[in-house]
Protein backbone atom coordinates (compact mmCIF):
# COMPACT_ATOMS: atom_id res chain seq x y z
CA UNK A 1 0.00 0.00 0.00
CA UNK A 2 1.27 3.45 -0.97
CA UNK A 3 1.24 6.48 1.31
CA UNK A 4 -1.57 8.10 -0.68
CA UNK A 5 -3.75 5.09 -0.08
CA UNK A 6 -3.53 5.29 3.81
CA UNK A 7 -6.74 6.63 5.41
CA UNK A 8 -6.57 9.86 7.31
CA UNK A 9 -6.74 9.64 11.08
CA UNK A 10 -10.27 10.92 11.16
CA UNK A 11 -11.24 8.28 8.62
CA UNK A 12 -10.35 5.41 11.01
CA UNK A 13 -13.40 3.31 11.93
CA UNK A 14 -14.72 3.50 15.49
CA UNK A 15 -13.17 0.81 17.69
CA UNK A 16 -15.40 -0.39 20.45
CA UNK A 17 -14.27 0.39 24.01
CA UNK A 18 -14.37 -2.53 26.41
CA UNK A 19 -16.27 -0.39 28.89
CA UNK A 20 -19.12 0.12 26.46
CA UNK A 21 -18.58 3.91 26.42
CA UNK A 22 -17.68 5.91 23.30
CA UNK A 23 -14.03 6.22 22.43
CA UNK A 24 -12.69 9.58 23.75
CA UNK A 25 -10.92 10.16 20.40
CA UNK A 26 -14.13 10.55 18.43
CA UNK A 27 -14.85 13.98 19.94
CA UNK A 28 -18.32 13.08 21.19
CA UNK A 29 -17.93 12.86 25.03
CA UNK A 30 -15.10 12.62 27.53
CA UNK A 31 -14.31 9.20 28.87
CA UNK A 32 -14.34 10.47 32.52
CA UNK A 33 -17.12 13.01 33.20
CA UNK A 34 -16.15 16.35 34.64
CA UNK A 35 -16.93 16.93 38.34
CA UNK A 36 -20.30 18.51 39.06
CA UNK A 37 -20.44 21.81 40.82
CA UNK A 38 -21.85 21.89 44.34
CA UNK A 39 -25.35 23.23 44.82
CA UNK A 40 -23.94 25.69 47.36
CA UNK A 41 -21.78 27.24 44.59
CA UNK A 42 -24.72 27.80 42.27
CA UNK A 43 -26.65 30.04 44.65
CA UNK A 44 -29.71 27.86 44.46
CA UNK A 45 -31.61 26.85 47.60
CA UNK A 46 -30.94 23.51 49.22
CA UNK A 47 -33.57 20.82 48.78
CA UNK A 48 -36.00 20.52 51.66
CA UNK A 49 -35.37 17.60 54.06
CA UNK A 50 -37.87 14.79 54.03
CA UNK A 51 -40.72 15.26 56.45
CA UNK A 52 -40.24 13.60 59.87
CA UNK A 53 -42.41 10.57 60.44
CA UNK A 54 -45.43 11.19 62.55
CA UNK A 55 -44.94 9.93 66.13
CA UNK A 56 -46.71 6.75 67.06
CA UNK A 57 -49.84 7.23 69.08
CA UNK A 58 -50.34 4.12 71.19
CA UNK A 59 -52.71 3.28 73.96
CA UNK A 60 -51.48 2.96 77.54
CA UNK A 61 -51.92 -0.80 77.62
CA UNK A 62 -49.84 -1.18 74.45
CA UNK A 63 -47.08 1.05 75.80
CA UNK A 64 -47.05 -0.90 79.03
CA UNK A 65 -46.72 -4.18 77.13
CA UNK A 66 -43.66 -2.76 75.32
CA UNK A 67 -41.74 -2.02 78.53
CA UNK A 68 -40.03 -5.42 78.57
CA UNK A 69 -38.93 -5.13 74.94
CA UNK A 70 -37.76 -1.56 75.59
CA UNK A 71 -35.66 -2.69 78.59
CA UNK A 72 -34.02 -5.30 76.36
CA UNK A 73 -33.45 -2.71 73.57
CA UNK A 74 -35.64 -4.81 71.27
CA UNK A 75 -38.08 -2.05 70.20
CA UNK A 76 -38.03 -0.22 66.88
CA UNK A 77 -36.92 3.41 66.89
CA UNK A 78 -40.53 4.67 66.67
CA UNK A 79 -41.70 2.39 69.49
CA UNK A 80 -38.74 3.34 71.70
CA UNK A 81 -39.51 7.05 71.18
CA UNK A 82 -43.17 6.53 72.05
CA UNK A 83 -42.28 4.53 75.21
CA UNK A 84 -39.73 7.09 76.42
CA UNK A 85 -42.16 9.98 75.93
CA UNK A 86 -44.78 8.02 77.85
CA UNK A 87 -42.40 7.35 80.74
CA UNK A 88 -42.09 11.09 81.33
CA UNK A 89 -45.81 11.34 81.99
CA UNK A 90 -46.66 8.00 83.67
CA UNK A 91 -45.12 7.34 87.09
CA UNK A 92 -46.17 3.66 87.46
CA UNK A 93 -44.74 2.78 84.04
CA UNK A 94 -41.51 4.66 84.85
CA UNK A 95 -41.06 2.62 88.05
CA UNK A 96 -41.78 -0.61 86.19
CA UNK A 97 -39.28 0.33 83.46
CA UNK A 98 -36.62 1.01 86.11
CA UNK A 99 -37.17 -2.41 87.69
CA UNK A 100 -36.98 -4.10 84.30
CA UNK A 101 -33.73 -2.33 83.42
CA UNK A 102 -32.22 -3.45 86.75
CA UNK A 103 -33.33 -7.00 86.04
CA UNK A 104 -31.72 -6.91 82.59
CA UNK A 105 -28.46 -5.86 84.24
CA UNK A 106 -28.47 -9.09 86.25
CA UNK A 107 -28.65 -11.27 83.15
CA UNK A 108 -25.37 -13.04 82.38
CA UNK A 109 -23.63 -12.22 79.11
CA UNK A 110 -23.22 -14.92 76.52
CA UNK A 111 -20.59 -17.41 77.62
CA UNK A 112 -18.95 -20.54 76.30
CA UNK A 113 -21.06 -23.68 76.43
CA UNK A 114 -18.15 -25.55 78.05
CA UNK A 115 -18.78 -26.45 81.68
CA UNK A 116 -16.96 -24.56 84.41
CA UNK A 117 -13.88 -26.70 85.32
CA UNK A 118 -14.64 -26.25 89.02
CA UNK A 119 -18.28 -27.32 88.74
CA UNK A 120 -17.64 -31.01 89.35
CA UNK A 121 -15.56 -30.25 92.44
CA UNK A 122 -18.26 -27.99 93.91
CA UNK A 123 -20.96 -30.61 93.28
CA UNK A 124 -18.86 -33.30 94.95
CA UNK A 125 -18.13 -31.09 97.95
CA UNK A 126 -21.84 -30.32 98.30
CA UNK A 127 -22.79 -34.00 98.09
CA UNK A 128 -20.13 -35.06 100.59
CA UNK A 129 -21.21 -32.34 102.98
CA UNK A 130 -24.97 -32.90 102.80
CA UNK A 131 -25.65 -36.59 102.22
CA UNK A 132 -24.62 -38.86 105.10
CA UNK A 133 -23.39 -42.28 103.95
CA UNK A 134 -25.34 -45.40 104.84
CA UNK A 135 -22.24 -46.86 106.50
CA UNK A 136 -20.50 -44.01 108.34
CA UNK A 137 -16.94 -43.33 107.30
CA UNK A 138 -14.55 -42.82 110.25
CA UNK A 139 -13.68 -39.18 110.76
CA UNK A 140 -10.00 -39.88 110.21
CA UNK A 141 -10.77 -41.48 106.80
CA UNK A 142 -13.05 -38.69 105.53
CA UNK A 143 -10.16 -36.52 104.21
CA UNK A 144 -8.92 -39.45 102.11
CA UNK A 145 -12.41 -40.09 100.81
CA UNK A 146 -12.82 -36.44 99.83
CA UNK A 147 -9.37 -35.97 98.27
CA UNK A 148 -9.53 -39.14 96.17
CA UNK A 149 -12.98 -38.08 94.91
CA UNK A 150 -11.63 -34.64 93.97
CA UNK A 151 -8.65 -36.14 92.16
CA UNK A 152 -10.89 -38.61 90.32
CA UNK A 153 -13.04 -35.69 89.14
CA UNK A 154 -9.91 -33.97 87.82
CA UNK A 155 -8.87 -37.13 85.96
CA UNK A 156 -12.34 -37.40 84.46
CA UNK A 157 -11.99 -33.95 82.88
CA UNK A 158 -8.56 -34.31 81.24
CA UNK A 159 -8.01 -35.58 77.72
CA UNK A 160 -6.12 -38.66 76.56
CA UNK A 161 -3.00 -36.71 75.56
CA UNK A 162 -2.83 -34.98 78.95
CA UNK A 163 -2.23 -38.31 80.68
CA UNK A 164 1.28 -38.13 79.21
CA UNK A 165 1.91 -34.53 80.31
CA UNK A 166 5.24 -34.31 82.19
CA UNK A 167 5.07 -34.06 85.99
CA UNK A 168 8.01 -33.77 88.36
CA UNK A 169 7.68 -35.45 91.75
CA UNK A 170 9.52 -33.38 94.35
CA UNK A 171 10.57 -34.09 97.91
CA UNK A 172 13.33 -33.18 100.40
CA UNK A 173 16.14 -35.54 101.36
CA UNK A 174 18.47 -34.66 104.25
CA UNK A 175 19.44 -31.07 103.40
CA UNK A 176 18.50 -30.73 99.73
CA UNK A 177 15.64 -31.06 97.24
CA UNK A 178 15.20 -34.22 95.17
CA UNK A 179 12.98 -34.73 92.12
CA UNK A 180 11.87 -37.50 89.77
CA UNK A 181 10.37 -36.90 86.35
CA UNK A 182 7.25 -38.84 85.35
CA UNK A 183 3.83 -38.27 83.75
CA UNK A 184 0.27 -37.79 84.96
CA UNK A 185 -0.30 -41.54 84.57
CA UNK A 186 2.96 -42.17 86.43
CA UNK A 187 1.74 -40.10 89.38
CA UNK A 188 -1.47 -42.17 89.62
CA UNK A 189 0.66 -45.33 89.48
CA UNK A 190 2.71 -43.96 92.37
CA UNK A 191 -0.43 -43.30 94.44
CA UNK A 192 -1.76 -46.77 93.59
CA UNK A 193 1.46 -48.47 94.71
CA UNK A 194 1.80 -46.54 98.00
CA UNK A 195 -1.90 -46.75 98.89
CA UNK A 196 -1.45 -50.50 98.45
CA UNK A 197 0.69 -50.51 101.61
CA UNK A 198 -2.39 -49.49 103.59
CA UNK A 199 -4.39 -52.14 101.74
CA UNK A 200 -1.87 -54.84 102.69
CA UNK A 201 -2.21 -53.87 106.36
CA UNK A 202 -5.98 -54.28 105.99
CA UNK A 203 -5.65 -57.68 104.27
CA UNK A 204 -6.45 -56.49 100.74
CA UNK A 205 -4.73 -57.65 97.55
CA UNK A 206 -1.47 -56.02 96.60
CA UNK A 207 -1.79 -53.96 93.37
CA UNK A 208 1.79 -55.02 92.50
CA UNK A 209 0.63 -58.64 92.38
CA UNK A 210 1.29 -61.63 94.65
CA UNK A 211 4.63 -62.54 93.04
CA UNK A 212 6.34 -59.16 93.35
CA UNK A 213 8.95 -59.12 96.10
CA UNK A 214 10.28 -55.62 96.79
CA UNK A 215 11.15 -53.73 99.98
CA UNK A 216 7.96 -52.35 101.47
CA UNK A 217 8.70 -48.66 101.17
CA UNK A 218 7.08 -46.06 98.86
CA UNK A 219 10.04 -45.48 96.54
CA UNK A 220 10.85 -49.16 95.85
CA UNK A 221 7.18 -50.07 95.39
CA UNK A 222 6.65 -47.23 92.94
CA UNK A 223 9.69 -48.14 90.86
CA UNK A 224 8.61 -51.79 90.84
CA UNK A 225 5.12 -50.90 89.65
CA UNK A 226 6.51 -48.67 86.91
CA UNK A 227 8.74 -51.50 85.70
CA UNK A 228 5.98 -54.12 85.79
CA UNK A 229 3.26 -52.02 84.11
CA UNK A 230 3.04 -50.45 80.69
CA UNK A 231 5.88 -48.01 80.23
CA UNK A 232 5.12 -45.25 80.17
CA UNK A 233 1.91 -45.82 82.16
CA UNK A 234 -1.34 -44.94 80.42
CA UNK A 235 -4.76 -43.76 81.54
CA UNK A 236 -5.67 -47.42 82.10
CA UNK A 237 -4.17 -47.04 85.59
CA UNK A 238 -7.11 -44.88 86.65
CA UNK A 239 -9.52 -47.81 86.98
CA UNK A 240 -7.42 -49.92 89.44
CA UNK A 241 -6.47 -46.81 91.43
CA UNK A 242 -10.10 -45.74 91.78
CA UNK A 243 -11.24 -49.25 92.69
CA UNK A 244 -8.53 -49.50 95.36
CA UNK A 245 -9.54 -46.16 96.92
CA UNK A 246 -13.16 -47.30 97.12
CA UNK A 247 -12.09 -50.63 98.62
CA UNK A 248 -9.97 -48.90 101.25
CA UNK A 249 -12.86 -46.66 102.30
CA UNK A 250 -15.29 -49.58 102.43
CA UNK A 251 -12.88 -51.70 104.47
CA UNK A 252 -12.01 -49.08 107.08
CA UNK A 253 -15.69 -48.10 107.36
CA UNK A 254 -16.83 -51.65 108.06
CA UNK A 255 -13.85 -52.32 110.35
CA UNK A 256 -14.22 -49.10 112.31
CA UNK A 257 -17.97 -49.53 112.56
CA UNK A 258 -17.61 -53.03 114.00
CA UNK A 259 -14.94 -51.91 116.44
CA UNK A 260 -17.07 -48.96 117.53
CA UNK A 261 -20.10 -51.14 118.23
CA UNK A 262 -17.94 -53.60 120.14
CA UNK A 263 -16.42 -50.87 122.27
CA UNK A 264 -19.66 -48.95 122.73
CA UNK A 265 -18.31 -45.76 121.17
CA UNK A 266 -20.00 -43.56 118.62
CA UNK A 267 -20.42 -44.69 115.02
CA UNK A 268 -17.31 -44.36 112.89
CA UNK A 269 -15.22 -42.88 115.65
CA UNK A 270 -12.51 -45.46 115.22
CA UNK A 271 -11.68 -45.43 118.92
CA UNK A 272 -11.35 -49.22 118.87
CA UNK A 273 -8.50 -51.29 117.53
CA UNK A 274 -8.99 -50.49 113.85
CA UNK A 275 -7.67 -46.94 114.07
CA UNK A 276 -4.56 -48.14 115.90
CA UNK A 277 -3.71 -50.88 113.37
CA UNK A 278 -0.02 -50.35 112.44
CA UNK A 279 0.74 -49.66 108.80
CA UNK A 280 4.43 -50.31 107.98
CA UNK A 281 6.13 -47.89 105.60
CA UNK A 282 9.30 -49.93 105.23
CA UNK A 283 12.58 -50.13 107.09
CA UNK A 284 15.55 -47.78 107.08
CA UNK A 285 19.04 -48.03 108.45
CA UNK A 286 19.35 -46.80 112.02
CA UNK A 287 20.87 -43.36 112.26
CA UNK A 288 23.47 -44.45 114.82
CA UNK A 289 25.41 -46.37 112.11
CA UNK A 290 25.04 -49.61 114.01
CA UNK A 291 23.86 -51.45 110.94
CA UNK A 292 20.47 -52.21 112.46
CA UNK A 293 17.20 -51.64 110.60
CA UNK A 294 14.45 -49.40 111.94
CA UNK A 295 10.82 -49.99 110.96
CA UNK A 296 8.71 -46.97 110.07
CA UNK A 297 5.08 -47.36 111.09
CA UNK A 298 2.00 -45.19 111.38
CA UNK A 299 -1.31 -46.15 112.97
CA UNK A 300 -4.09 -46.60 110.45
CA UNK A 301 -5.89 -43.41 111.49
CA UNK A 302 -2.73 -41.37 110.82
CA UNK A 303 -1.87 -43.35 107.71
CA UNK A 304 -5.22 -42.48 106.09
CA UNK A 305 -4.62 -38.77 106.78
CA UNK A 306 -1.11 -39.14 105.33
CA UNK A 307 -2.54 -40.71 102.17
CA UNK A 308 -5.10 -37.88 101.88
CA UNK A 309 -2.28 -35.36 102.20
CA UNK A 310 -0.22 -36.98 99.45
CA UNK A 311 -3.28 -37.35 97.21
CA UNK A 312 -3.95 -33.61 97.50
CA UNK A 313 -0.30 -32.65 96.90
CA UNK A 314 0.04 -34.84 93.81
CA UNK A 315 -3.36 -33.75 92.51
CA UNK A 316 -1.99 -30.22 92.64
CA UNK A 317 1.06 -31.38 90.68
CA UNK A 318 -1.21 -32.88 88.02
CA UNK A 319 -3.42 -29.78 87.92
CA UNK A 320 -0.36 -27.58 87.36
CA UNK A 321 0.82 -29.86 84.55
CA UNK A 322 -2.52 -29.68 82.67
CA UNK A 323 -3.29 -26.05 83.61
CA UNK A 324 -6.38 -26.90 85.70
CA UNK A 325 -7.66 -24.94 88.72
CA UNK A 326 -7.36 -26.86 91.99
CA UNK A 327 -8.26 -25.61 95.45
CA UNK A 328 -6.85 -26.69 98.84
CA UNK A 329 -8.77 -29.22 100.97
CA UNK A 330 -11.68 -28.27 103.18
CA UNK A 331 -10.50 -26.46 106.34
CA UNK A 332 -11.37 -29.34 108.70
CA UNK A 333 -9.43 -31.77 106.48
CA UNK A 334 -6.51 -29.38 106.15
CA UNK A 335 -6.40 -29.09 109.94
CA UNK A 336 -6.03 -32.87 110.31
CA UNK A 337 -3.13 -32.88 107.83
CA UNK A 338 -1.37 -30.04 109.62
CA UNK A 339 -1.94 -31.70 113.00
CA UNK A 340 -0.39 -34.95 111.77
CA UNK A 341 2.69 -33.13 110.47
CA UNK A 342 3.05 -31.20 113.73
CA UNK A 343 2.87 -34.42 115.77
CA UNK A 344 5.55 -36.03 113.58
CA UNK A 345 7.96 -33.11 113.90
CA UNK A 346 9.52 -34.05 117.29
CA UNK A 347 10.46 -37.55 116.14
CA UNK A 348 11.81 -36.29 112.82
CA UNK A 349 13.81 -33.60 114.59
CA UNK A 350 15.32 -36.20 116.96
CA UNK A 351 16.20 -38.43 113.99
CA UNK A 352 17.96 -35.55 112.24
CA UNK A 353 19.80 -34.75 115.45
CA UNK A 354 21.05 -38.35 115.74
CA UNK A 355 22.20 -38.15 112.11
CA UNK A 356 24.12 -34.96 112.76
CA UNK A 357 21.79 -32.85 110.60
CA UNK A 358 20.45 -30.74 113.47
CA UNK A 359 22.05 -28.97 116.41
CA UNK A 360 22.49 -31.16 119.52
CA UNK A 361 19.95 -30.89 122.30
CA UNK A 362 20.87 -28.41 125.02
CA UNK A 363 18.97 -30.21 127.78
CA UNK A 364 18.48 -33.79 128.83
CA UNK A 365 14.86 -34.33 129.82
CA UNK A 366 12.96 -37.38 130.99
CA UNK A 367 9.79 -38.71 129.45
CA UNK A 368 6.82 -36.48 130.19
CA UNK A 369 8.94 -33.68 131.61
CA UNK A 370 8.73 -30.25 130.03
CA UNK A 371 11.61 -29.13 127.83
CA UNK A 372 12.35 -26.33 125.44
CA UNK A 373 9.49 -25.68 123.05
CA UNK A 374 8.86 -23.94 119.77
CA UNK A 375 5.38 -22.48 119.24
CA UNK A 376 4.20 -23.31 115.73
CA UNK A 377 1.36 -20.99 114.70
CA UNK A 378 -0.48 -21.94 111.52
CA UNK A 379 -2.57 -19.11 110.13
CA UNK A 380 -5.62 -19.21 107.89
CA UNK A 381 -8.37 -21.80 107.53
CA UNK A 382 -7.50 -25.11 109.17
CA UNK A 383 -4.80 -23.53 111.32
CA UNK A 384 -4.07 -23.49 115.03
CA UNK A 385 -1.15 -23.59 117.45
CA UNK A 386 1.18 -26.45 118.41
CA UNK A 387 3.99 -26.56 120.97
CA UNK A 388 6.84 -28.58 119.44
CA UNK A 389 9.23 -30.13 122.00
CA UNK A 390 12.81 -29.50 120.92
CA UNK A 391 14.91 -31.63 123.26
CA UNK A 392 13.19 -35.02 123.08
CA UNK A 393 10.12 -36.56 121.38
CA UNK A 394 9.09 -37.87 124.79
CA UNK A 395 9.10 -34.40 126.33
CA UNK A 396 6.02 -32.23 126.57
CA UNK A 397 5.82 -28.72 125.21
CA UNK A 398 5.12 -25.87 127.58
CA UNK A 399 4.72 -22.13 127.17
CA UNK A 400 6.98 -21.56 130.19
CA UNK A 401 9.88 -23.07 128.22
CA UNK A 402 9.05 -21.54 124.84
CA UNK A 403 12.24 -20.34 123.13
CA UNK A 404 10.99 -19.62 119.60
CA UNK A 405 7.86 -18.79 117.64
CA UNK A 406 7.18 -19.54 113.97
CA UNK A 407 4.08 -18.38 112.05
CA UNK A 408 3.17 -19.92 108.68
CA UNK A 409 0.19 -19.99 106.36
CA UNK A 410 -1.53 -23.39 106.40
CA UNK A 411 -1.06 -24.18 102.70
CA UNK A 412 2.52 -22.88 102.82
CA UNK A 413 3.29 -25.19 105.76
CA UNK A 414 1.84 -28.16 103.87
CA UNK A 415 3.91 -27.32 100.81
CA UNK A 416 6.98 -27.22 103.07
CA UNK A 417 6.08 -30.61 104.58
CA UNK A 418 5.63 -31.98 101.03
CA UNK A 419 9.08 -30.83 99.94
CA UNK A 420 7.65 -28.38 97.41
CA UNK A 421 9.11 -25.37 99.23
CA UNK A 422 12.60 -25.28 100.72
CA UNK A 423 13.03 -24.22 104.37
CA UNK A 424 14.93 -21.13 103.26
CA UNK A 425 12.09 -20.08 100.92
CA UNK A 426 9.21 -20.75 103.31
CA UNK A 427 7.46 -17.45 104.05
CA UNK A 428 7.58 -17.73 107.84
CA UNK A 429 7.35 -15.14 110.59
CA UNK A 430 10.15 -15.96 113.02
CA UNK A 431 10.99 -14.86 116.54
CA UNK A 432 13.39 -16.32 119.08
CA UNK A 433 16.10 -18.98 118.90
CA UNK A 434 17.30 -19.02 115.28
CA UNK A 435 18.90 -22.47 115.52
CA UNK A 436 15.70 -23.99 116.87
CA UNK A 437 13.65 -22.34 114.11
CA UNK A 438 16.00 -23.62 111.42
CA UNK A 439 15.97 -27.15 112.84
CA UNK A 440 12.16 -27.27 112.95
CA UNK A 441 11.75 -25.89 109.41
CA UNK A 442 14.25 -28.44 108.06
CA UNK A 443 12.52 -31.21 110.02
CA UNK A 444 9.20 -30.18 108.42
CA UNK A 445 10.74 -30.46 104.95
CA UNK A 446 12.21 -33.86 105.90
CA UNK A 447 8.70 -35.21 106.42
CA UNK A 448 8.40 -35.40 102.62
CA UNK A 449 9.25 -38.49 100.59
CA UNK A 450 8.65 -39.86 97.14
Amino acid sequence: MTGSDRPEPHDEPDRPDHSGRPDPTDGTAPRIPLPRSSVEDTGQSLPAPPPAPAPLVLEHRVLKSLLGAWALAACSAEEATAVEEHLGDCGPCAEEALRLRDAVGLLHPEESLDLDPGLRTRVLESCLGRRPPRIPVPEWAVPYDAETARLDALLQDIGDAEWHAPVRLRWFDDDGPVSRKTTVAGVISHLLAVDGMVGLALGLDDPLGPDVRVPQDPAHRTEAYWRASHFPPTRAVRAPWREQTHELIRTVSFTAGGASRASGSGPGSGSGGSGRLPVPYGTVAASDRSGRQRTIELPLRDSMVDRAFECWIHAGDIADAVDYPYAPPAPRHLHRMIDLAARLLPGTLAERRRSGLATPSRRLVTAGAPGRSLRLEIEGLGGGEWLIPLDSPAATGSREHEVAHVALDGVEFCRLAAGHVSPEEAAAGQDGDREAIRDVLFAAASLSRM
